[in-house]
């Protein structure tokens, strides 16, 4: 049954673009709304049409700068305030997730805190896609929906017909997502250990599994800066693998991250949509996510199950 309320989705700044490719798989326009900016630079959003009693759906992810993440929240609030009757906050890359534990004295736990500010807000539901780390979830008291990326990803590899292929995860926190590629790509698995000596910067690397003869995909919910990615793959080069790809759901790239994809031996960089690429890339292939978020909105706004856009 639909719950009544007309659902109605709206475009933040950061993610136009994706926006628009889930209206059109929803089969539906965006909804307007005017991002204003003061002359010191404040945000100021309106709705241009009536959101009173509507389930509005707010698509924007929170990467840097900051004010993608403060953009949301007042548009959040703004529909509150407006007389929305749900607000779902679809943010397909969920920034600062990385922040999501204290390994060290007086940090904050950044991914909480962004949780806190969504539900202030008036956030009524998020609806995200492979989180950094699940324990995330943990930190709403109000629902979330954390898509996978392995439902695009997954069709594409089999039809690279790559055999024999070993599935490669480049840190020990990645290990239970490689391992769902490896079941459901009939693959092998290898794990990358590696030491960090601060944030963005790898000290040492070994191998633990046998990638000689085999075509390697490394598999990972983001890359940022590309060195863990492209060393991973340095070692996976020298240890004789056939052929060397990634995986990858966010495609953050910021820094030196192209120009280290570029001499890098990866063939192939493959991600998804939830973020714009910066500039083109020969390397890097793009899967859209839109069909994903469309159906799983779909599913929300019927009152009908999510659980059946995962892999079992």
């Amino acid at each position: 049954m639909n719950s009544g309320a007309p659902l109605k989705l709206f475009a933040g700044s950061a993610s136009r673009s994706l926006a628009e490719k889930i209206a059109a798989a929803y089969e539906q326009e965006l909804g307007t709304l005017q991002i204003q900016r003061f002359a010191d630079g404040e945000i100021l959003p309106k709705y241009e049409e009536s959101i009173r009693g509507a389930h509005v759906c707010l698509i924007q992810s929170t990467q840097a700068p900051a004010e993608n993440l403060l953009e949301l929240l007042l548009l959040i609030d703004a529909a509150r305030r407006a007389s929305a009757a749900e607000i779902t906050a679809v943010i397909p890359y969920y920034g600062y997730a990385r922040q999501d534990r204290k390994e060290e004295g007086r940090v904050s736990i950044g991914a909480k805190l962004i949780a806190t500010l969504l539900e202030s807000a008036g956030a009524s539901r998020v609806v995200t896609m492979d989180l950094h780390a699940g324990q995330i979830q943990g930190f709403f008291n109000i629902p979330l929906d954390n898509l996978e990326a392995s439902v695009v990803h997954i069709p594409y590899i089999q039809s690279l017909k790559l055999d024999p292929l070993v599935i490669v995860s480049p840190d020990a926190g990645g290990a239970p997502r490689a391992r769902k590629y490896a079941r459901y790509l009939h693959a092998e698995l290898a794990l990358v250990d590696k030491y960090r000596a601060q944030a963005n910067a790898v000290h040492s690397m070994r191998l633990i599994g046998d990638v000689r003869g085999k075509h390697a995909l490394i598999v990972d919910d983001l890359v940022d800066t590309a060195g863990t990615l492209v060393k991973a793959a340095e070692l996976l080069q020298q240890e004789g693998a056939l052929s060397i790809r990634a995986c990858v759901t966010h495609p953050v790239l910021s820094g030196p991250a192209y120009e280290r994809i570029a001499n890098s031996p990866i063939e192939e960089l493959i991600v998804t949509d939830t973020l714009p690429l910066r500039q083109a890339h020969p390397k890097i292939r793009v899967l859209s996510v839109a069909p994903i978020f469309a159906q799983a909105l779909r599913s929300i706004h019927q009152h009908e199950s999510v659980s059946a856009l995962f892999y079992p």
